[in-house]
Parts: C-alpha cells; sequence; structure tokens
C-alpha cells in the first residue's frame, strides 16, 4: 500500500488520491445478483486510472448495510473523505454505500466527493444531487419492503415447525419440508476395533450418561479416548456436552436465540397463541430424547440433582467407615487394626496434625449421642425430619428415588422462575421479546406449581414409622442390628463426625472435647454449616 501525504496527492505519480468502498452482504437473497468483493475492486482501479487517480486505500466489507449494523471501515472511510484526508471516494453503487436513505447521503452532498460508479453519479456534482437523494430512498424502501418479506417467510415457516438453519448434530434436516429426524448415517469411531456408530447414538449416549450422573468433562474424556469426534470433527469439550443437553430440539421442539449476552441458550420457540411448536413429525417423535429424560440430564447437569455415589451394600462394614473425618486436614479416616486412622497418616502425605482413635471409644460415643440426639427431638425438629426422608429412602427404595427425583424437579422449577424474575427485573422482556414474557412467566409458574403438588403428594402418600428409634430406642435398635443397619441407622442422622488429634499419649478418649458431630439436615434444607467451623 502506497504511503499517503498530506496534500491527498500520490509522491509517485503525482495523481490525486482515492478510496475504494466494497461491500457485499453475507447472506445473498434469492433473486439477488450481487458483484463481488473482487470485481467490485477491479472496477474501482479501472475508474481511478481511467480519471487520473491513484488507489490509497481499499476498504472491504462483507455485511449488510443496515441501520442496526455497526460499519467500522464505513466509518473510517467516510471520516477520511469528509475532513480531506483523500479528495475522492469511489462505491460501486448507491446500494453498497448505505441503505438508510437520504440521511446518510444528503451530508456528503456539495461537501465530499463521492462517486457512485453503476448510477454514474458524483456528489459534487449539482445535476446529480436529486437523483443520489431518490436513488438512496429506493434502495431504502427496497431493503425495508424485502426484510419485511424475509421476516414474515421466516415467521410463518417457523409456526410450520420447520428448521431454517443447519441441524444439530446428531439430526438431519429434510430438504423440502425442513422437519428434523435422528440422524443415523455412519459415523466412524476407535471403539471396540473400528466400529461405526451413529451421530444420533452419541447424543443418546451423552443423554443418559450425564442423567446417570458422569460428570460433563469425564464423558468427554472418555469419548475423545474412543476416536469420537464432534460434527465438526474436534474433540469434545465439556461446554459442547452441556450444549447438546440443554438443547430443546433433541425433545423435538422448535428453537430460536432470545439474543443478549446473558441469553445465548437456544429456547423453545412459542407461537403467537404462547404454544411451544414441534419440529418433527409425530411419527419421529417416539424416537427423541423423553422429557424425563431431558429433564433428570440437565438437573444433574446444573446440579439441582444429586447422583448418589455412594459404595454398594456389603463393602464398608464398619459402623463408622466413610463418616469420620480428621480435623488437621479434612482427610477420611480409615480402619486399621483396631483404630480409625487419618488416610493421609497412613499415606504418609503430611498431615499437619493426623487424628487416631480406638473404634470402640468413637463408636460408643457416637453411638450414645445419637441415641440421646434422637431421644431429645421433637415431632417438628429439623433432624427428625431428614430422618425420616432418609429412613424411607433405605426403607421404600423406589417411593424414595421418586421423591428425590420430585424434589429436584421442584429445585430446577424454582430457579426456572427465579431467572424470569431476574430477567424481568432487567428489562429483557422488551422490544421483540416482550411477546415471549407472559408465556415464560405462565410457564415457569405452572412449572413451579406442579412441581409442588408432586413433592406434597409424594410426601403425604405413606406416614414413615419412626418409633422404634424414638423414646430412647434409638441405642437397644441400633446394638440389635447387624453391620451394614448399623452403619444406615447412624447414617440417618449424621452427616460426618470430625475427630481432633489426642492431646498426648495414653489419655483417655473424651468424645466432647475430640469429635465434633455434623448433624443431617432435610433435604433441600440449609446446611448445618461449615464442618470445620464446627469443628474448632
Amino acid at each position: 500500500m502506497e504511503t499517503t501525504t498530506h496534500q491527498g496527492v500520490c509522491p509517485c505519480h503525482g495523481r490525486p488520491w482515492v478510496d475504494l468502498l466494497l461491500r457485499k452482504s453475507k447472506v445473498v437473497r434469492e433473486g439477488e445478483r450481487a458483484l463481488s468483493i473482487r470485481a467490485q475492486e477491479d472496477r474501482g482501479r479501472a475508474w481511478a486510472d481511467e480519471h487520473g487517480y491513484c488507489v490509497r486505500k481499499v476498504w472491504k466489507e462483507n455485511l449488510s448495510a443496515w441501520s442496526d449494523v455497526r460499519r467500522p471501515r464505513y466509518d473510517a472511510a467516510m471520516a477520511a473523505v469528509m475532513n480531506g484526508e483523500v479528495p475522492c471516494l469511489w462505491v460501486y453503487a448507491l446500494d453498497r454505500f448505505s441503505r438508510k436513505g437520504a440521511e446518510a447521503v444528503v451530508p456528503i452532498l456539495g461537501k465530499a466527493r463521492v462517486i457512485f460508479d453503476y448510477e454514474r453519479l458524483d456528489s459534487m456534482d449539482e445535476r446529480d444531487r436529486r437523483w443520489i437523494i431518490d436513488r438512496a430512498e429506493n434502495a431504502r424502501e427496497y431493503s425495508q419492503r424485502l426484510s419485511h418479506n424475509v421476516r414474515t417467510t421466516k415467521a410463518k415457516q417457523q409456526r410450520e415447525g420447520r428448521w431454517l438453519s443447519k441441524a444439530p448434530f446428531g439430526l438431519v434436516a429434510d430438504p423440502l419440508t425442513r422437519k428434523l429426524t435422528p440422524d443415523r448415517s455412519p459415523y466412524l469411531c476407535l471403539v471396540d476395533g473400528r466400529r461405526e456408530v451413529t451421530p444420533w447414538e452419541i447424543v443418546c449416549r451423552i443423554f443418559r450418561e450425564i442423567a446417570n450422573g458422569t460428570p460433563s468433562r469425564v464423558l468427554s474424556r472418555i469419548m475423545n479416548a474412543e476416536g469420537l469426534r464432534t460434527g465438526t470433527g474436534v474433540f469434545w469439550r465439556a461446554d459442547a456436552i452441556r450444549a447438546i443437553i440443554i438443547h430443546p430440539v433433541y425433545e423435538g421442539w422448535l428453537t430460536h436465540s432470545p439474543g443478549g449476552k446473558a441469553h445465548k441458550d437456544r429456547v423453545r420457540f412459542l407461537n403467537q397463541a404462547g404454544e411451544p411448536v414441534r419440529v418433527v413429525t409425530a411419527e419421529v417423535l417416539p424416537d427423541m430424547i423423553s422429557a424425563d429424560l431431558a429433564a433428570r440430564a440437565r438437573r444433574v447437569l446444573s446440579g439441582n440433582q444429586i447422583i448418589p455415589n455412594a459404595p454398594k451394600e456389603g463393602r464398608l462394614v464398619h459402623a463408622l467407615s466413610g463418616k469420620l473425618r480428621c480435623a488437621g486436614c479434612g482427610s477420611s479416616m480409615s480402619m486399621e487394626s483396631q483404630s480409625y486412622n487419618c488416610n493421609r497418616r497412613a499415606a504418609e502425605a503430611g498431615c499437619p496434625r493426623p487424628a487416631s482413635v480406638t473404634r470402640t471409644a468413637i463408636e460408643r460415643y457416637v453411638v450414645q449421642a445419637w441415641s440421646a440426639q434422637l431421644h431429645a427431638a421433637g415431632d417438628e425438629d429439623p433432624l427428625l425430619i431428614a430422618v425420616a426422608e432418609r429412613w424411607q429412602v433405605l426403607s421404600r427404595p423406589d417411593e424414595g428415588a421418586v421423591l428425590k427425583e420430585a424434589r429436584a424437579e421442584l429445585k430446577a422449577a424454582q430457579a426456572k422462575l427465579d431467572k424470569f424474575m431476574a430477567d424481568d427485573a432487567a428489562d429483557f422482556y422488551t422490544g421483540r421479546s416482550a411477546k415471549y414474557r407472559i408465556p415464560h412467566k405462565n410457564a415457569a409458574e405452572q412449572r413451579l406449581d406442579a412441581a409442588e403438588e408432586r413433592v406434597k403428594a409424594l410426601s403425604g402418600s405413606g406416614r414413615v414409622d419412626l418409633t422404634f428409634l424414638m423414646e430412647g430406642h434409638a441405642e437397644t435398635t441400633w446394638h440389635a442390628a447387624d453391620p451394614i443397619l448399623r452403619r444406615d441407622l447412624l447414617g440417618l442422622a449424621i452427616n460426618s463426625v470430625i475427630v481432633t488429634k489426642s492431646p498426648g499419649k495414653g489419655k483417655r478418649f473424651d468424645g466432647a472435647e475430640r469429635a465434633t458431630i455434623v448433624w443431617a439436615t432435610p433435604e433441600g434444607g440449609e446446611p448445618a454449616g461449615d464442618e470445620f467451623e464446627q469443628a474448632a
């Protein structure tokens, strides 16, 4: 690129400078033939040679010229010609210059030279003023009409449930109807030799794995190790898995992006009646991800539902295995010989104050404290509520799992309504998004109402009998139980026990001084506080 001078003249040829402003929209609409950037530049340079100019800069744009689009190169080119930095600006055509109409061209008339090559108009020529204004207004009118037609057509297609863009990973769009179906084309991977899977199999696997508690980062590593790749051929990442889990399209819903920095995730498209629209046919719908599986996967992903990872029955037989923690480092304490010892001490990992306590001493103290706490608890005591919830899970595993699922849905529904209220307070539902405000509000409230009713119904479906643990019977029940049940009974009321280091060798164990019990709280309730604050 040649160096400019303050006189606006090329130092090599002594000819005045001219800048070229080239623009081509990213999307070329049907019926519109647009000259390429390269072809525009060739015409601009030919015009410069013919009229005795030297090209100083070429400003290239590949975007719309409408009013709501920022055009930094257009702004720079206009600033250069308006302040006299360059004597002339060449543009292929008026509609390449701007589609804002007269407001864009009036400031340059008689003040700066802009050549509109296709129309053969010059902004410094008095005879061309009226033509420039008329043509600019014609371009604006055409653009508005075209924009209206595009919006109308798009709205009609959305109401019909047509997918208007590239189909998401795992799905394909019918070229005629634009309805989606699962993509069952071969998808080569390295797992099991060179077995071929399909993109839809991968989508289904992602939903199942996440719903069962596999962390997204772990799943991405597993899939990458198996040779699986995304639709663009790159490695799987946790955010790519999240994008699939939260996308409603995999349940068969048409979606759209509300826009805004806080609303990048796609949501279900609602028609004028406030109803979601299907993007799959009735025949395909049963093959899509079920609403229950999708909801569970999203709850697990967002942390609203915890998947229990406790070892299976029979592996931990000691009453306090998995419950004891060392106050010196926070690590767990495991059974060795006749004592529970800090795991870091056993592994020589450098615990500053490793705790150790004999099994008989700590179990005797904890069982007595556990029995006393239950005996003192009233009917409305949070501890007793937590014990009832946990006993229901143990004694009625099917009912307990359903109730836990319902509580997780209640938590997710409350979070959804809270998000709507935050968006509403931030004036998100304004402009084009205003029509979604009431449907989203109603949907969030209805979901919360339904979740509350379900939890209420399940909670009252059958009272849990705890008399065997009340009125001083707890310790007797514990001693009569087998080792597995003993551990489960303590776990009804105890989350963990923090043990401090003995004050000296040979000192008799004092549970009140050395052990802090962290008691259970009801599902969804506030935690009892920081365990190490309690221990301190």
